[in-house]
């Protein structure tokens, strides 16, 4: 595959995933690692991602909020906040994570609505203060710069004191027979806890990453009450989804 294939691949999965790995990127690109390495290096050097160690994140993801940075998949992921707010009423106490799709939907959340959140991004929590009648609480921990949300045991620890009626989460991968997964072992764990916090959980996923897996699993599809996409939920691609006990949105 020539050079300018590869970045084309590794772009598309770094947009869709938000972060990837060095080693991932070299067994699906069937290249060495070093040659992977080299790529995210020059791509690096003319600003399209970020280079972390062990791989790569989306600049658009890292820094949502700079101006003329676009964000992948845009349109598709305010059609999925805006499905996401019909879950919402008054009083409720709703839990969050950090992403672009969840950015999305605390722009769009109406400001009529009284809400308490917790969120554990301080991206999320900015989008969310612009709103007179919500209650934003931020969740404190170490600041994954990779994530772009706290991680650790403290968060862990605060998140098994409360509960709340509703927990919204992006998705960087999702299938029925692995269900919630992601790449970042410390993301896991503080996923994982904010599932056990809640009454109901919603998974926000555009619908690229649907029937995708990465290597840690955060929870089972049965864990999950709501999957809100962009597509209708008669489309085909929801088909083995819509035989599930889940409201599909």
């Amino acid at each position: 595959m020539l050079q300018e294939e590869r970045y084309k691949v590794i772009m598309k999965e770094i947009n869709l995933h938000n972060k990837v790995l060095s080693s991932d990127l070299a067994t699906l690109l069937n290249v060495t690692e070093d040659t992977i390495r080299r790529d995210l290096k020059n791509l690096a050097k003319t600003r399209k991602i970020v280079k972390v160690h062990g791989g790569a994140i989306s600049k658009n993801f890292n820094a949502p909020f700079l101006p003329h940075n676009e964000v992948y998949a845009q349109l598709e992921k305010q059609c999925i906040a805006e499905k996401a707010i019909s879950l919402l009423k008054n009083d409720m106490i709703v839990l969050t994570e950090g992403g672009t799709t969840l950015i999305e939907f605390a722009k769009k959340i109406p400001d009529r609505l009284r809400l308490t959140f917790f969120t554990l991004s301080p991206m999320v929590a900015l989008a969310l203060s612009e709103h007179t009648n919500l209650n934003v609480i931020t969740i404190g921990g170490t600041l994954n710069k990779d994530a772009s949300l706290v991680t650790g045991a403290s968060v862990i620890n605060q998140l098994a004191r409360i509960n709340v009626d509703l927990c919204l989460m992006g998705c960087n991968a999702f299938s029925i027979a692995e269900g919630l997964t992601d790449s970042d072992w410390d993301v896991v764990q503080v996923k994982t806890a904010m599932v056990r916090t809640a009454k109901r959980v919603g998974v926000m996923i555009i619908s690229e990453k649907l029937n995708s897996s990465q290597r840690m699993n955060i929870c089972s599809i049965n864990q999950i009450n709501y999957l809100i996409t962009e597509l209708p939920a008669e489309d085909p691609q929801l088909t083995v989804y819509r035989q599930l006990d889940l409201d599909l949105l």
